[in-house]
């Protein structure tokens, strides 16, 4: 996370932690008393936090009764000294909502939640942020509007084609996912795929072993993720050459 840390965009720096990261602690409200709860999240394409929750957890009775809540994404397990480390704490309500897409695009990220993603006990949530609080390290500190907090260009081409750019790459170009991982961002061999694509990079996983590569500019339809890709590709190539 170091990069983060010298990014000088707190906006930014606190969607790079949103979509780097895969979990969070929930904070809700159990009438009158704060609870606070380990939850999996992916960010979707605007970065806004999708939660896939049991009915029967404390955190969707506490939702029930109040819906504000507030997420901790702590990326600091990389810093010797935590507090050194870069953290995001959102504050916003959490929705409910019934969306393929987004279910879709959680199980993605987190293969094992499709065991149960189709009970009917389970619910997909939208945590909508209204603000951000970010410690992007020591004395580095923001609070984040959620107009500049949320990747605002309109990304609706990019989230239609993500599940047909998912199964080609996965199908057809799995050479050139592994050297994302392997030569770009220096990860060890494995069965890497794609498990979502964003306006702002990609996001890998080979097993457990989870990784995200940025894109150097953002691309908002299929024939610009196409481009950045086979640019990718051949700045991959490049490092095996050099």
């Amino acid at each position: 996370m170091g990069e983060a840390v010298r990014d000088g965009n707190p906006a930014a720096l606190a969607r790079r932690l949103l979509r780097r990261s895969g979990r969070a602690a929930l904070a809700t409200n159990m009438r009158g008393a704060p609870y606070v709860s380990l939850v999996l999240f992916v960010a979707d394409l605007d970065a806004t936090p999708l939660l896939l929750l049991s009915d029967l957890a404390q955190h969707s009775r506490n939702i029930a009764f109040d819906p504000r809540i507030s997420l901790l994404i702590d990326a600091t397990e990389d810093y010797p000294d935590p507090l050194t480390g870069p953290r995001l704490t959102l504050i916003g309500r959490a929705e409910a909502v019934t969306d393929a897409r987004l279910l879709d695009r959680f199980v993605a990220h987190h293969p094992s939640s499709a065991v149960y993603a189709a009970f009917a006990d389970f619910r997909l949530y939208r945590a909508a942020p209204e603000r951000g609080h970010l410690v992007a390290g020591f004395g580095r500190i923001h609070w984040i509007d959620r107009r500049d907090l949320l990747f605002a260009d309109d990304h609706g081409a990019l989230a239609a084609a993500e599940p047909e750019i998912l199964r080609h790459m996965n199908a057809d170009h799995a050479d050139a996912i592994a050297s994302y991982a392997c030569n770009l961002l220096g990860r060890g061999a494995g069965d890497w795929r794609m498990s979502g694509i964003d306006p702002e990079g990609i996001d890998l996983r080979s097993g457990s072993d989870t990784a995200r590569l940025a894109f150097p500019a953002p691309v908002l339809t299929l024939e610009e993720a196409r481009g950045t890709l086979v640019q990718l590709a051949a700045e991959a190539r490049e490092v095996t050459q050099r």
